[in-house]
């Protein structure tokens, strides 16, 4: 894959991962600007890297398998953040926008910005 493309990819997710992560950090919530733009860029970069990896012949990699792993892995973190004190559900939406940050940085990483565009929005 060119240089270029790695660029674009990466950065597209991690501006939308920026994004994502202001209104948490305009909240003081600890899941904020940085927490997001990471998590979006690590899904982009192992995206794009297993798709580079098919692209140059691998025979056994699956870049499905990596976006299986990345939902999986991002789910077990969410979980994590959510608790329940006195009857009351705290941090859904903290977990549900990083999961939306993984999902589209796995989308800027397999270049499908339209769906980059219409998630963000």
């Amino acid at each position: 894959m060119a240089w270029d493309q790695i660029v674009i990819r990466l950065g597209i997710a991690t501006v939308v991962g920026l994004l994502l992560g202001m209104d948490r950090e305009l909240r003081a919530i600890s899941a904020g600007l940085r927490t997001h733009a990471l998590v979006a860029l690590s899904s982009a970069a192992i995206t794009v890297s297993a798709l580079d990896l098919q692209a140059t012949g691998y025979p056994d990699s699956d870049p499905l398998r990596v976006v299986q792993g990345l939902a999986q892995a991002i789910g077990f973190i969410a979980a994590g953040i959510i608790f329940a004190t006195r009857g009351q559900v705290k941090n859904v939406t903290t977990a549900a926008n990083l999961w939306l940050a993984a999902a589209l940085g796995i989308a800027a990483g397999a270049a499908q910005f339209r769906i980059v565009l219409v998630g963000f929005v």
